[in-house]
């Protein structure tokens, strides 16, 4: 896995959060607080996390925390499905290529080969545990999307792949005697001694308070980081919480520039943003702009088949050249009984707007979609904090490099959710009865600084998100992204908060700051990352990864 040098980290730590002193969010009592004990702890309920705690509760007992309900994860909003070879006329070699070339140079191609390689008995073992994909003659039926050069996506129930695949682990979840599942629990910060050990989580339960979990490891499944930006295609819960948990722990994160945007999502003035899988254009739709003119070949040579950054670009300079606030997309040529059964979700929600598409144009925009940096990880999912491993959108594994092929992520979720289970389950350090630790007391000292109101600077950070450090970026507007979060964060980042509002808007102002510096250091374009004042990919230089740490991360001891 490629990785810099210590000198050049270090270098690059130098402008990281102006609170980057503070280890914890909230004060800690370790003997005051309500305590819990387990084998492992996993924090997240989508595909990753569950397919850990399925993995490990086969060996150890398991407490699965997530920040609301099972459902509320990506995972279950997933439309498009999931990309394995499953198709005899399809091979392991191709799904590598495409994954290789989509992330523009820096994949670890060894991570890329280990995901591909093991999907497609990991998705069998789904069909076993009762996922419903859609058949063809007794075959799991693949369709084509961008970036894929053969059809390996599959589906179940049109466009809910992803709410099947969640029921189906939720349910083999709720039936193993192994593994406790607390919802409505906010992970505020992950526990560490002064070895770099992670030692478990203080969090907030809505019914009990404040807790204490001691788990003897800790896998780190809480997702994505769609929330940072005002027009996203995630779940409100999507805040980054992982992130910024992970690196106030002293994680090493990665690739925190690389930032997907998802090129179709519905747009309707005044209504949350709906995606609109692109499965759509692998199956013929087109895209138009204002004017009704067909645009995708004029950038890419795939025209509506190109990779997604490159549609999301095309999008966003088309809708420059129209004036216009968003472009179309036309499927009007489809059967209208197929399209209601192929995709009955994104039919649903086009018929509740009254957009009858044997008819009407779709209107769509680009959205932030998926966070591919994240948490370093190694092939068997550990970070650089002992005992603590990643899976899933808030790791940083290296498969999807510097652009995400489509389809991908619940592949690597998957996969990589049994690896740290597997991990986990074979630490030496595994049983609870091994975990030593010492009294926890952390006190914040009370801030004389004005209070700033966080629901206010948070819809305020998303849209600076967007504006200086979406889809194209320069320079200049980086740096003004910086200078306004880091004013946000001397009146927030002082503050205790006692609800999860707090909690996420500081969550958010530490890893939009990394985001927007990441951005800045790495001068060029590559992938999803576009510097508009370095337009050319710069091999000499950046053909690498760029890794954040905190300087120094005080253990809570």
């Amino acid at each position: 896995m490629t990785t810099q040098p210590e000198s050049r980290r270090e270098s690059q730590a130098q402008g990281s959060p102006l609170a980057e002193s503070r280890r914890y969010l909230v004060s800690i009592d370790s003997i005051s607080t309500q305590q819990f004990f387990t084998d492992c702890l996993v924090i997240g309920a989508g595909i990753a996390g569950l397919r850990a705690a399925i993995e490990v509760a086969e060996h150890r007992n398991v407490i699965i925390v997530c920040k609301e309900s099972l459902q509320d994860s990506n995972t279950n909003k997933a439309q498009g499905g999931i990309a394995s070879v499953l198709e005899r006329t399809d091979t392991f070699e191709s799904h590598i290529a495409d994954t290789l070339a989509t992330g523009c140079g820096i994949c670890d191609e060894t991570v890329v080969k280990l995901v591909v390689r093991r999907g497609p008995d990991l998705l069998r073992q789904l069909q076993q545990w009762g996922a419903e994909f859609d058949l063809v003659d007794g075959r799991v039926d693949t369709t084509l999307e961008g970036g894929h050069s053969h059809a390996r996506v599959a589906h179940a129930h049109g466009d809910e792949t992803g709410r099947i695949i969640a029921q189906t682990l939720i349910e083999k979840v709720r039936a193993n005697p192994n593994i406790r599942i607390v919802e409505n629990f906010y992970a505020i910060d992950l526990l560490t001694n002064h070895e770099n050990r992670c030692l478990g989580v203080i969090g907030h339960d809505t019914q009990r308070g404040p807790q204490i979990i001691w788990a003897a490891n800790t896998i780190l499944a809480t997702g994505g980081a769609g929330q940072f930006y005002r027009e996203t295609t995630n779940p409100e819960v999507a805040t980054g919480d992982g992130l910024a948990m992970a690196y106030r722990a002293g994680a090493v994160l990665r690739d925190l520039e690389f930032v997907q945007f998802h090129p179709t999502t519905l747009y309707i003035a005044g209504a949350s943003r709906a995606l609109i899988t692109e499965t759509l254009r692998g199956e013929g739709a087109i895209l138009l702009d204002s004017k009704g003119r067909r645009f995708m070949a004029e950038y890419h040579e795939s025209a509506e088949l190109a990779p997604r950054d490159v549609v999301s670009r095309a999008i966003l300079a088309q809708m420059r050249k129209t004036e216009s606030t968003h472009v179309h997309l036309d499927i009007r040529h489809f059967d209208k009984k197929h399209f209601a059964k192929r995709f009955p979700l994104i039919s649903d929600i086009c018929e509740s707007f009254d957009i009858d598409v044997t008819h009407d144009l779709i209107p769509v925009r680009p959205s932030a979609h998926y966070m591919i940096g994240g948490v370093r990880t190694d092939t068997s999912a550990r970070t650089s904090v002992e005992n603590l491993y990643a899976c899933g959108e808030v790791a940083s594994t290296g498969l999807h490099g510097a652009n995400r092929l489509g389809s991908n992520s619940l592949l690597e979720g998957l996969v990589f959710g049994q690896i740290a289970g597997q991990s986990v389950s074979q630490a030496g350090t595994a049983d609870v009865t091994s975990l030593k630790h010492s009294l926890i007391k952390y006190q914040i000292p009370q801030s004389d600084r004005s209070r700033l109101d966080a629901a206010d600077v948070r819809n305020s950070l998303r849209a600076l998100m967007w504006r200086n450090v979406g889809i194209t970026r320069r320079d200049k507007p980086l740096e003004e992204a910086q200078e306004i979060i880091r004013f946000w964060q001397r009146y927030v980042m002082d503050k205790v908060f006692d609800s999860a509002e707090g909690w996420e808007c500081q969550n958010m102002l530490t890893v939009c700051l990394l985001i927007a510096q990441s951005a800045q250091k790495r001068q060029e374009s590559r992938g999803v990352h576009f510097r508009s004042d370095f337009p050319d990919a710069d091999d000499q230089h950046f053909k690498n990864h760029i890794d954040v740490a905190a300087q120094s991360a005080a253990a809570g001891g």
